[in-house]
């Protein structure tokens, strides 16, 4: 389709939403949740991202206090995929103390229809039209102690676990949608008359296709590479060994859309600047790569990941005096609550 929105509005959420459920939540809640969400008759939608935290998921300010048998949930997600559309809201929210950062991250799942206080806004955004992009707002919406997903302060580890999944399927669209900019270029330069021949047999076109082509084969052997390695190895030894790996292929497939997006539109000239007609497909492309930039961790974020697990970034040494300055704080505060 070239439609980065059809995919995410088809099953984006659910996609991104479901794993944790199905890897971590009770029995009771899988049997529950699960058949009706791969049937299609339910959409499950992942609520990480808050107006002021995104990548830096530590900062999560989104609150699910314990009273009783349930949990009282507040906050606020944006930019929620499938939001609108949700039956099933995963939810990252602080379990923990205000100070406590990624320790104190819980996940739990929400249902629509037996949880009142949710309001769901969609959002206008430059591409993925479909997806419904969503505000969310939780106003005291009460959650039972048995939709926790897993266990109470394993949220981090969970979301970070996701996002693996995630990137790669993203990065899969990325590639997908790259190599439909080379098909759609080709097809017009084959048509298209300019000077006397035809558009491809200028040389400076081909260049252009070449180039696309050449960096659609690299992504897509990488791509398949990862897949394996993905299916091969257990769950835990994934974790523990791709993610930085994973990070790279996304970024990597986010940056190779937008260089066969943008020569797209240079081969398409007028036509691919149009929203209809012959350069559809390269219009919408055009203005969906920052879904695939930013969204799942940005490129900068992914360049982060990746430095800190190939151990490129040097970390300080333990200094001797952080130890005696740690005691010397803790003796003061000791000294102050008695005084």
């Amino acid at each position: 389709t070239g439609s980065g929105g059809f995919l995410w509005g088809i099953a984006g959420g659910t996609t991104i939403g479901l794993p944790p459920i199905y890897h971590h939540a009770t029995e009771e809640v899988k049997r529950r949740v699960i058949p009706g969400c791969l049937r299609g008759e339910k959409v499950c939608c992942l609520c990480i991202t808050e107006p002021t935290a995104g990548s830096d998921v530590a900062n999560l300010k989104a609150t699910a206090k314990l009273d009783g048998d349930h949990y009282v949930l507040n906050g606020e997600k944006k930019w929620i995929t499938n939001g609108i559309y949700a039956d099933y809201f995963t939810v990252a929210v602080r379990t923990g103390s205000p100070g406590s950062a990624h320790k104190g991250l819980s996940m739990l799942l929400i249902e629509r229809d037996s949880s009142p206080g949710i309001t769901t806004s969609k959002m206008d955004c430059m591409g993925v039209w479909p997806s419904g992009t969503t505000y969310i707002e939780f106003d005291n919406v009460k959650v039972p102690k048995k939709n926790v997903v897993g266990k109470v302060g394993d949220g981090f580890k969970q979301i970070m676990y996701n996002f693996n999944h995630e990137r790669w399927m993203l990065a899969a669209q990325a590639s997908r949608l790259a190599r439909t900019c080379v098909e759609e270029s080709l097809r017009y330069a084959r048509k298209r008359m300019t000077f006397g021949k035809h558009l491809i047999e200028h040389q400076v076109i081909q260049h252009k296709i070449g180039e696309m082509a050449r960096q659609c084969e690299g992504l897509q052997a990488w791509l398949e590479n990862v897949t394996f390695q993905m299916n091969t190895m257990s769950k835990e030894e994934q974790n523990r060994k791709l993610g930085g790996h994973i990070a790279l292929l996304k970024l990597s497939s986010s940056r190779v859309a937008e260089f066969c997006a943008s020569n797209a539109m240079q081969v398409l000239g007028g036509a691919g600047y149009t929203r209809s007609g012959k350069g559809t497909k390269v219009e919408r492309i055009y203005r969906e790569v920052k879904a695939y930039a930013i969204p799942g961790g940005s490129e900068e974020i992914m360049l982060n990941l990746a430095a800190g697990q190939f151990g490129f970034v040097t970390r300080r040494a333990p200094d001797p005096r952080d130890k005696v300055i740690k005691h010397l704080k803790e003796e003061l505060k000791r000294v102050q609550s008695k005084m």
